[in-house]
């Protein structure tokens, strides 16, 4: 094995791809995206919302990259089944190399351990390695560097670093003049070498991390904690991908981050960019329901204990996000940085400030399916409690809604409080006391919504002054709000796959005249609830057509994110968006059976 110092490394070209190309690495704490040349170009540390420490996918500074020397290669790569250890596979016109690479599992709140272990697998694997960290969105460069023995050590900004197995590096002038650090490397045929970058606000313990040891334990950890899910769902080996996603955005403390990433464009130039780095209660609550189709999995135990605490401490104040550690959104800012192609840097979300009914209502529905595996606790029905009286005291307030838009009557939010409230009543161990208040509550506001959010061709609309269809109206029959039966919700279907369908993938809503994809892509999330919803009418091969057209809205890492452009097959938004492949995971296993309603 050999290395040597590549002055011209730090100016190198990292070129940003399309969104379909980027893997994620994930250890619950913390994410980083890693593209087809080796490149990391995404990763906040010490936590998920911390400032990035690489940023060059939205014009920060900094990456972490290992690349081939040999200017001709194709790119290729997978995940080990059941994990989140990604294996970016190059040919090159002499071998083939690959990079294992994951962040250590579970992760450490304190301490981000990066590993990457570059293998030979055919041929001498030569690559080109160079690591620019820069904290603060780019603006701390490297600093304090020193080398001892098989490790360098410095600080970033407030963060201390290690970098094991680059002994061979050298210091090179970045394309700013920064220092980064950077070495050609050769790897012999059939072996590999380990590479281990450590980051923390606190002092890093004074042993040396041994790569092979944290491979281990990452490896068994993600084998203890991704179940199988072989023979109970459509798609296995999907479904449990979608899972280990879901797993790997999901903090210590229970909270799941409803993307890994900030500011990536749902529309070029349009001003559509937000940060998705915190906890939505309705995403957490969109999971735990779609985990407890499956089964009575951690996730959805996860899910319960956060949003129950939430509701136990804010009442009918709850937020629709928080930090996970429970704290409030931060808001809104500008960085004052390029940001990806077509879209700027936004930290923080405007949600801060908005309310949401419907939150309380998947609530009711997150809590009354724990009640279901005998999963909910004592705290867990105080919580219901505590979400139902939120629903009586507000429900006929305007609110801002599922699609976080200008505070109306929305019609989606009272139906799901309607469907809530109906799912915790007949839940097991609910509360005699408060049964026949919660379904007459239920009533009340079923007959008010029906008044005034029914459309003349009989389907639900929008708000009282809004006719219009949206595909989140096909929420409430699958959850029980009106019997699966009911004229309106199979009205309401015909409507939405009537108007707001293009070739299997399915809008919101309809915002003007013209072709759908002109204001926004199709919402994937919207393609997996029309499945549900055709599958709950009885078409199930026009159920699993549209959960294979939304499934395959990927590319080889199979991440989905929010938004996909029908026109281009691109994929826009924040990566990986939590509430798709929780969706996608609930479809997979409602497909597999029968249509069970109320489960």
């Amino acid at each position: 094995m050999t290395g040597k110092r590549n002055d011209e490394d730090g100016a190198a070209d990292y070129p940003l791809h399309v969104l379909r190309e980027y893997a994620l690495l994930a250890d619950g704490e913390r994410g980083a995206l890693v593209g087809p040349r080796g490149d990391i170009v995404w990763m906040c540390s010490p936590r998920w919302d911390s400032d990035a420490v690489f940023s060059s996918l939205i014009g920060g500074s900094g990456r972490y990259a290992i690349t081939p020397t040999d200017a001709r290669f194709v790119w290729g790569g997978y995940y080990e089944d059941g994990s989140l250890i990604w294996r970016s596979r190059w040919i090159t016109d002499t071998g083939i190399i690959e990079c294992r690479e994951a962040l250590a599992f579970p992760g450490d709140r304190d301490r981000t351990v990066l590993l990457r272990r570059i293998i030979a697998v055919q041929g001498d694997a030569s690559v080109r390695v160079c690591l620019d960290a820069r904290a603060g969105y780019g603006q701390h460069r490297l600093s304090d560097l020193s080398r001892d023995g098989g490790a360098w050590s410095g600080k970033t900004g407030g963060l201390r670093l290690r970098w094991c197995g680059g002994e061979a590096a050298s210091l090179a002038s970045g394309p700013a003049g920064q220092s980064v650090l950077a070495m050609d490397l050769t790897v012999p045929a059939g072996g590999h070498h380990d590479l281990v970058l450590e980051l923390s606000e606190r002092a890093l313990p004074s042993q040396l991390p041994d790569p092979d040891q944290a491979w281990e334990s990452t490896e068994l950890a993600w084998r203890e904690g991704v179940p199988e899910f072989a023979g109970t769902t459509l798609t296995p080996h999907d479904t449990r991908h979608a899972y280990t996603v879901l797993r790997g955005l999901t903090s210590s403390g229970g909270g799941m981050v409803a993307a890994a990433t900030m500011s990536l464009p749902e529309r070029a130039s349009q001003g559509r960019n937000y940060d998705y780095r915190y906890v939505w209660i309705r995403d957490q609550c969109f999971t735990g329901q779609a985990i407890a189709a499956a089964g009575a999995y951690p996730l959805l135990d996860d899910a319960v204990s956060f949003v129950s605490a939430r509701l136990l401490d804010d009442g009918p104040k709850l937020a629709p996000a928080y930090t996970t550690t429970g704290g409030r959104v931060p808001d809104q800012r500008s960085l004052h940085l390029p940001g990806y192609p077509g879209g700027h840097d936004i930290v923080g979300n405007h949600v801060n400030a908005q309310f949401q009914l419907d939150a309380f209502g998947e609530s009711l529905l997150l809590l009354a399916a724990a009640a279901r595996h005998d999963h909910l606790g004592t705290d867990g029905w105080r919580a219901a409690e505590t979400a139902a009286g939120a629903i009586a005291a507000r429900w006929q307030q305007p609110e801002a809604g599922i699609w976080e838009l200008d505070d109306e009557r929305w019609s989606e939010s009272r139906l799901i409080c309607v469907a809530g409230l109906r799912a915790a009543s007949q839940a097991p161990g609910a509360p005699a006391p408060r049964i026949a208040d919660w379904l007459a509550l239920a009533d009340a506001i079923l007959a008010d919504t029906a008044a005034h959010c029914t459309h003349p061709s009989g389907r639900w609309q929008r708000a009282p002054g809004d006719d219009r269809v949206d595909a989140a109206l096909l929420l409430p029959g699958i959850r029980g709000a009106l019997p699966d039966g009911d004229p309106r919700t199979a009205a309401t279907l015909a409507a939405v796959r009537d108007e707001l369908d293009q070739e299997g993938y399915v809008y919101r809503f309809r915002q003007q005249p013209g072709p759908l994809g002109d204001a926004e892509g199709a919402f994937l999330l919207c393609g997996f609830v029309t499945a549900l919803a055709t599958h709950q009418q009885g078409d199930t091969l026009s159920a699993i057509r549209y959960f294979e057209r939304n499934r395959a809205a990927c590319g080889p890492p199979a991440l989905l994110s929010e938004e996909y452009d029908v026109t281009q097959r691109q994929l826009r938004g924040n990566l990986p968006q939590a509430f798709v492949h929780a969706l996608m995971f609930e479809a997979s296993v409602r497909l597999a059976r029968p249509w069970q309603a109320g489960q």
